[in-house]
């Protein structure tokens, strides 16, 4: 089994949020794992329809965060950049829904998209407060949703969900949307990269004390659909870092885990 980072949106946040308070740059880490029974894609980062019209991003949303919109970057092109055609993409497994993540379902329509039901009933069927994070226009095609609801096989204390085989595992980590949660992958080695999608933002925040930028600290607390669950999760994650030096974990945006990560 061969893992690949991607990175499949570059985000150049606006003002004070992109100034001294906060990173310059963000990306959409995403992985793309190589399998006997094909190509599982976690998360998708922005995808060729989002590249085509922006406006379906929304005028808040690219007026903030600034996004490349490049369309190399998008998860399409660095499949076939890697020599796959796009039907090798079998599954796709998701941290959430949130438009910078989901945009490139679209670019897969055949492949099984593994999503969190909580989050998958936020996504279908918003409330006033969650329907600017999610675009319908991103999964129009109509996906092959595999909806995972119940969380009970245990994953280094976490209730997790075993998604695909025994190397892929759903985590619950609730709180920046209502089914948020991370992916963990079993690694050649043994060990296991665990994508913690937007669970925490800033790679400081994996230790103790935290210490991210303002900007970002006061953008994750806005984004919150429950605050007090996210920053529980953000805690028991920087108890699994601290224990287990077998998982590696990283955010969806953080550009230096990124970096890190994909020059190994």
């Amino acid at each position: 089994m061969t893992i690949h980072h991607l990175n499949c949106a570059t985000l150049r946040p606006h003002g004070s949020f992109g100034g001294r308070v906060s990173p310059a740059q963000m990306v959409a880490h995403c992985l793309l794992v190589e399998r006997p029974g094909g190509l599982l894609l976690v998360d998708s980062g922005f995808g060729t329809g989002d590249i085509a019209d922006p406006r379906r991003l929304g005028r808040p949303f690219t007026a903030v965060l600034r996004p490349a919109l490049n369309l190399a970057e998008t998860a399409q092109a660095q499949v076939r950049a890697l020599g796959h055609a796009i039907e090798d993409v079998t599954d796709i497994a998701l941290t959430h829904l949130d438009l910078d993540h989901a945009g490139g379902l679209g670019d897969f329509p055949g492949a099984r998209v593994h999503v969190f039901g909580a989050e998958l009933d936020a996504a279908l069927h918003p409330t006033m407060r969650e329907k600017a994070r999610y675009i319908g226009a991103q999964w129009a095609h109509g996906p092959q949703w595999t909806r995972h609801d119940e969380a009970g096989d245990d994953w280094f204390g976490f209730r997790g969900v075993t998604a695909l085989g025994e190397d892929v595992v759903l985590v619950p980590l609730h709180g920046h949307t209502r089914g948020h949660c991370g992916v963990a992958v079993r690694r050649p080695d043994g060990g296991w990269l665990l994508h913690a999608g937007d669970s925490y933002f800033h790679t400081s925040e994996k230790e103790t004390p935290p210490s991210p930028p303002v900007g970002l600290r006061a953008f994750q607390t806005l984004m919150a659909v429950d605050n007090k669950q996210r920053k529980a999760n953000q805690e028991r994650l920087r108890e699994l870092h601290a224990a287990h030096g077998e998982i590696t974990i990283f955010s969806a945006h953080d550009a230096s885990e990124y970096a890190a990560l994909a020059g190994s």
